[in-house]
């Protein structure tokens, strides 16, 4: 299994990049975000994720400007009915962390206004993710929310929910904590998401 291509970037559009490595060209099919990325540059690193279809067993390479990009395809292609051109048309549509950031707040119309992605399915992506990104799926991150105990975040959560906090927003304040800080105790989290709520 191929983890990434280097080389000269031979080709490149919106949709795909042709990458030449030692006179092999490798077509991979790409989001905006990773095209963005990749505009104006001779030399890439692109990493890959081969996707097989399951109706007439052809196989798609995909290719992506970095890890967190390539994380965040293979969780949303977890979810069911959510194939791999609809999550690159979600990662064309948001970046990962504006993507990231929707499902934890359960913005439900952001997600459904991507193209292709209606109610059910933008329920159905919060729903199946919010809480596998909160614990750091779909994220390259090597510090995950999982850091500090689950005990540790619910005692912090449910103090600032009492406070009466929004709870996506104790969420996200209580993430960027622990990636600062991945052994804050909950005294020292609730501290600092004060002063970031």
């Amino acid at each position: 299994m191929i983890d990434y291509i280097s080389g000269k970037v031979e080709e490149l559009n919106p949709t795909q990049v042709v990458i030449d490595n030692n006179g092999i060209g490798y077509r991979l099919e790409i989001s905006l975000q990773t095209y963005a990325i990749l505009e104006g540059k001779s030399q890439a690193k692109v990493f890959v994720q081969t996707q097989v279809n399951t109706r007439d067993g052809s196989e798609v390479s995909y290719g992506f400007a970095n890890k967190d990009e390539r994380a965040l395809f293979q969780l949303i292609t977890s979810v069911s009915g959510m194939g791999a051109a609809s999550a690159r048309m979600v990662l064309s549509s948001l970046s990962a962390e504006e993507f990231r950031q929707a499902v934890i707040a359960e913005n439900v119309n952001l997600i459904k206004s991507i193209k292709g992605i209606g109610l059910k399915t933008a329920q159905r992506l919060v729903l199946e993710l919010k809480d596998k990104i909160l614990e750091g799926g779909g994220s390259d991150s090597n510090v995950l929310f999982t850091v500090a105990s689950n005990e540790t975040v619910d005692e912090a959560t449910s103090a600032l929910v009492m406070l009466g906090f929004n709870k996506a927003n104790i969420q996200k304040a209580i993430q960027k904590i622990l990636k600062d800080s991945p052994d804050a105790k909950v005294e020292d989290i609730i501290k600092a998401a004060l002063k970031m709520l």
